[in-house]
């Protein structure tokens, strides 16, 4: 089985694994355990992947929920959700319409199992409270040249036991400059930050551009993903760490395929 299924969480805490990308499984002190675009093909060539190894078995994580933040390939991936629900067909599945057609009509997960949520609700996972919020603005930004998303893009906070965690999904690149999609973010008082970004690619945050993200939500910590998974897209956590001012929020680095507890 894998770690998390054994580990015990205090109160005041939760477990947070990170694969790669921007799947992770989180588990609260009451045993529940969601996963977050869980994305884990067994089809990994070397010349598109940096590890050829999958960092999961579907079948060794026993899953109550999970979340989608949007419909590409690698935060909704049918392959694993079908694998997910094999190993348990109670587990729920919570996401933006795109999602939950797709695994409507793609999977054999049960209709009832299937649950639509969109930027400004929220939903409960047992003692979880999960705030649904845009990632991108679905009409894009004009004035920076941005188009529409081709899907609703979504972030979350979650609460569980006294802590806020804000999971980014794929946010427009100049996120940092919407009053809007930080003032959502922020009213919820997240203590940590799971942040897509990169150095170069302009359809996420730059460097830059996330730290200011993340200073401006007011996070206590800041922790890069998306990364560690696709050979050309990849980037230097330590590298983003260090755009970091010394007063700001503190960049706090996961190893791939590992957890930490959080705080």
């Amino acid at each position: 089985m894998h770690p998390l299924v054994d580990l015990k969480v205090p109160e005041g805490a939760v477990a947070v694994h990170w694969f790669e990308q921007s799947s992770f499984a989180l588990k609260a002190a009451d045993g529940t355990i969601v996963q977050i675009d869980p994305y884990f093909p067994r089809e990994r060539p070397a010349d598109r992947f940096i590890h050829t190894e999958s960092p999961l078995d579907e079948s060794a994580l026993p899953t109550d929920f999970v979340l989608l933040t949007h419909a590409h390939g690698d935060h909704t991936c049918s392959e694993s959700i079908r694998r997910i629900w094999e190993t348990s067909d109670a587990t729920r599945f919570v996401g933006p319409e795109e999602s939950t057609h797709q695994i409507a009509t793609e999977t054999d997960v049960a209709v009832g199992n299937i649950t639509e949520i969109s930027a400004g609700e929220s939903a409960t996972l047992n003692d979880l409270t999960v705030h649904a919020v845009y990632a991108k603005p679905p009409e894009g930004d004009a004035s920076a040249d941005i188009a529409p998303p081709d899907v609703t893009h979504l972030g979350y906070v979650i609460v569980s036991n006294g802590v806020t965690l804000y999971f980014s999904g794929d946010p427009i690149n100049n996120f940092a400059e919407h009053d809007t999609l930080i003032a959502a973010v922020s009213a919820y008082k997240p203590d940590v930050g799971f942040l897509t970004n990169h150095p170069t690619e302009g359809e996420f945050p730059f460097y830059e551009g996330c730290v200011k993200m993340a200073t401006r939500i007011g996070l206590k910590h800041a922790v890069p993903v998306h990364r560690a998974c696709f050979v050309t897209r990849d980037y230097d956590p330590n590298e983003w760490a260090h755009q970091f001012p010394t007063d700001g929020p503190e960049p706090l680095i996961i190893e791939r395929n590992s957890h930490i507890i959080y705080p």
